[in-house]
């Protein structure tokens, strides 16, 4: 049971309308820490946009790139 409330439903809120179409649309659900951070929309749509900056940059090699993902994930505990 997660320690924050998931937010599942994007209620009027443009920004969590847009963001859940899209993730749902591109993974058929909503992933766990946008449910988390769907609590403040704002700091959610920054940091979609962080991550999408850092994939988009090419600073980083592919191959890199999904060491990062993996190691991120096993801190948080999260299966990848």
């Amino acid at each position: 049971m997660p320690r924050v409330r998931e937010i599942d439903d994007p209620g009027d809120d443009p920004i969590l309308r847009e963001t859940f179409e899209k993730e749902r649309e591109a993974f058929g659900f909503l992933l766990n820490t946008t449910k988390v951070q769907a609590h403040c929309p704002g700091i959610m749509k920054a940091a979609k946009a962080l991550s999408a900056a850092v994939e988009g940059s090419g600073l980083l090699p592919p191959q890199l790139l999904a060491l990062v993902y993996l190691r991120v994930a096993l801190i948080n505990g999260c299966p990848f």
